[in-house]
């Protein structure tokens, strides 16, 4: 799948006491990246559907690069990196829509059995057999 991209504007609610985009905010615009990136192989909010599976997110790390500031527009992308084992990566970018990089994120996540609570064997397999286009 090619990288995923949505789209969001900075809330003046979200800044910190120096005026810019609160740390723990770039975090939540991951988020928002990583469901809609979910949503749109066919996901739904929760779960695959009918698989009875769900993406758990495991690891996150953010590099800020430049600030974010109440109002700035801003594209968060969303590309996948599936390997063999039981878990993959989601790596992100933040840019301005001039092209400026704000943040890069990378997370480790996996598909957790919601019935078995532990995580399933080859996620992108699992994807790829509920018809997700991943």
């Amino acid at each position: 799948m090619s990288e995923f991209v949505t789209r969001i504007k900075v809330r003046h609610y979200e800044l910190d006491t120096l005026g810019h985009v609160n740390h723990a905010v770039y975090h939540q615009y991951g988020e928002v990246a990583r469901m809609e990136w979910f949503e749109s192989i066919g996901g739904s909010e929760l779960t695959l559907d009918g698989a009875k599976v769900a993406p758990v997110l495991l690891e996150t790390r953010v590099r800020f690069r430049r600030e974010l500031r109440a109002g700035d527009e801003i594209e968060v992308t969303c590309k996948p990196v599936f390997g063999d084992g039981k878990t993959f990566r989601l790596e992100s970018e933040i840019r301005k829509l001039d092209g400026t990089l704000s943040a890069e994120i990378e997370c480790v996540l996996g598909l957790m059995d919601l019935e078995r609570r532990k995580l399933v064997d080859k996620p992108v397999q699992v994807m790829r057999e509920h018809g997700f286009d991943v």
